[in-house]
């Protein structure tokens, strides 16, 4: 009985132990996040003040592509509601494991149709819909879903859309589209700034072409453009959602489910 008692003890005594090494180590990546969190909100202030806009303005997306669900949690307890994913089969890991918190789950990469089902049923807003049939299929399925979820224009601004997005030219028919589409609801563009150009040049011809989309559709006001790199020249051009990562943060990790 005593030696029973005694490997008892050591045994919680050990889970004790790692309990509190394990609050202690959430504690740490707290303080990280919340120091990560503060220097990107004072950039997109600074950002916001350099342009005359207020900050209010421009919404933060977390993107936390390749973090564990706690970091999200995290986030959110320092009051970040809006997080974006780019890969299906993390987001809805994630989406499922923090079902409790008040989040909007931003879809921000490439889409395939074949996984339309899946991110529908978490995905509030979908910021690359660059084609018809893309758009028919999330229709389809947030019908059958009984959900309403955001669609983006994505926009191909070096007009190669082998790399994702819609050609100029071909914008707004889109929006036409989505705007008469069941199931979904038009919400403005997003575009990634091409490598090897000034972000600035790309972002102002984003923004005109925001315009247009705005001229036959007052209320697709969102503009999804800029990220760690380039978030004060997408500001400087009316972005009103950056999708930032690394520099809140910190380097990606490989995800484990």
């Amino acid at each position: 009985m005593c030696r029973s008692r005694r490997r008892s003890g050591v045994t919680a005594g050990r889970q004790g132990v790692e309990e509190a090494g394990s609050e202690g180590e959430r504690d740490v990546r707290k303080d990280e996040i919340a120091a990560g969190l503060a220097e990107v909100d004072e950039r997109i202030a600074r950002a916001c003040h350099a342009v005359g806009r207020d900050r209010g303005e421009v919404t933060l997306i977390a993107v936390t592509k390749t973090r564990p669900a706690e970091d999200v949690r995290i986030l959110c307890e320092l009051g970040v509601r809006d997080v974006g994913e780019n890969r299906d089969q993390e987001a809805a890991a994630k989406a499922h494991e923090l079902a409790d918190l008040p989040l909007t789950w931003h879809f921000v990469g490439q889409l395939q149709t074949n996984k339309v089902r899946s991110v529908v049923a978490y995905a509030d807003v979908i910021h690359s819909v660059d084609r018809l049939r893309l758009l028919e299929a999330i229709s389809k399925e947030a019908v059958r879903q009984g959900r309403k979820v955001g669609c983006l224009l994505q926009v191909a601004l070096d007009d190669d859309p082998a790399r994702g997005g819609a050609r100029a030219g071909e914008l707004l028919e889109l929006a036409d589209e989505v705007a008469l589409t069941e199931g979904v609801w038009l919400g403005g563009v997003m575009a990634v700034a091409p490598l090897g150009e000034d972000p600035a040049a790309a972002f102002a011809r984003l923004r005109d072409l925001a315009l247009l989309v705005q001229e036959q559709h007052p209320r697709a006001t969102m503009i999804s453009a800029g990220m760690s790199e380039d978030l004060n020249e997408a500001v400087a051009y009316g972005a009103t959602h950056v999708r930032i990562g690394t520099a809140l943060l910190g380097r990606r990790k490989p995800f484990v489910r």
